[in-house]
């Protein structure tokens, strides 16, 4: 990766202000924890800017909200409110997409795994701004003390800042088309959250050894998945909320911990199933390990 967008040292604060708006959402957990920092200051390349919004710390990281941060670069934002997914398109042509709780971001088609996830609060998507920075070939240091986040770009003289990432484990367009279907038939009525933990149950089985290591073989083995065996899974036509909980759950959003489990507790009993440790409860079904 050669990221070289420059900083942009004239934002002004009515720039700053033009925060993009999003629909009314649940925070994820991880929201709940962040620290917001009122009296945070932000230097760019040395000089002071100011926030309108401040700047807000979860787990050791900064983050900001995505339009005052694609100012700062010079870039431009679409946020895709189907899919809660942030897109960055830079001055020189470079492509960022962030999604609400998926700890991967795309950089020109590429998957990087972040060490967090973007995340709404009052109406406004998080990003990461330690990463979104140095995609961009530049720097943040925090100053704890002085509460001072200081953003600093490479000269053209200077190497290109390279992210600490890695590139995310890839998966087959028929792996995510397998998965949504599954998806589709399983919970296709429920919400987004009832699918996402759906496609859940099945990548946690992957990456149990009680399973087969597949998603093709997890599906298709047992009998959990009767749809599997009796053809409504080849007929499913699976819609986009089944597939925003496909790809969203191959890329690391989980929201039943390691569950390899689900059940409908009001039709569902028995000794195995009563000593099983539920974990969350969404919808009409309870999701479960033992």
């Amino acid at each position: 990766m050669e990221p070289r967008t420059k900083l942009n040292r004239n934002v002004a604060a009515g720039v700053l202000a033009a925060i993009l708006l999003l629909p009314a959402a649940p925070l994820p957990a991880s929201a709940a924890k962040d620290r917001v920092v009122e009296e945070a200051r932000l230097t760019v390349d040395g000089e002071y800017v100011a926030l309108v919004d401040p700047i807000r710390i979860e787990d050791g990281r900064l983050f900001l909200p995505v339009a005052p941060l694609a100012s700062l670069f010079d870039a431009t934002v679409a946020w895709d409110g189907g899919n809660e997914a942030a897109t960055l398109c830079t001055s020189n042509g470079d492509t960022i997409v962030m999604r609400n709780a998926v700890p991967v971001v795309s950089y020109n088609d590429r998957r990087y795994v972040m060490d967090t996830a973007p995340f709404l609060a009052d109406g406004r998507t998080y990003l990461p701004f330690r990463v979104v920075a140095e995609l961009m070939n530049a720097t943040v240091q925090w100053n704890e003390g002085e509460s001072v986040a200081a953003l600093s770009s490479a000269s053209p003289a200077e190497a290109p800042v390279v992210p600490q990432l890695t590139e995310a484990k890839p998966y087959a367009e028929e792996e995510l088309q397998l998965l949504a279907k599954l998806v589709q038939v399983e919970a296709g009525s429920e919400s987004y959250e009832g699918q996402l933990a759906i496609a859940n149950v099945i990548l946690n089985r992957v990456n149990d050894s009680r399973f087969p290591d597949t998603i093709r073989d997890v599906i298709y083995s047992g009998k959990q998945f009767p749809p599997a065996h009796n053809g409504l899974l080849d007929k499913s036509e699976p819609n986009a909320s089944a597939l925003r909980a496909a790809r969203d759950a191959l890329d690391g959003r989980n929201n039943i911990e390691d569950a390899v489990y689900f059940f409908n507790p009001d039709v569902t009993s028995g000794s195995f199933w009563d000593e099983l440790e539920v974990v969350a409860v969404i919808g009409n079904h309870a999701y479960a390990k033992s």
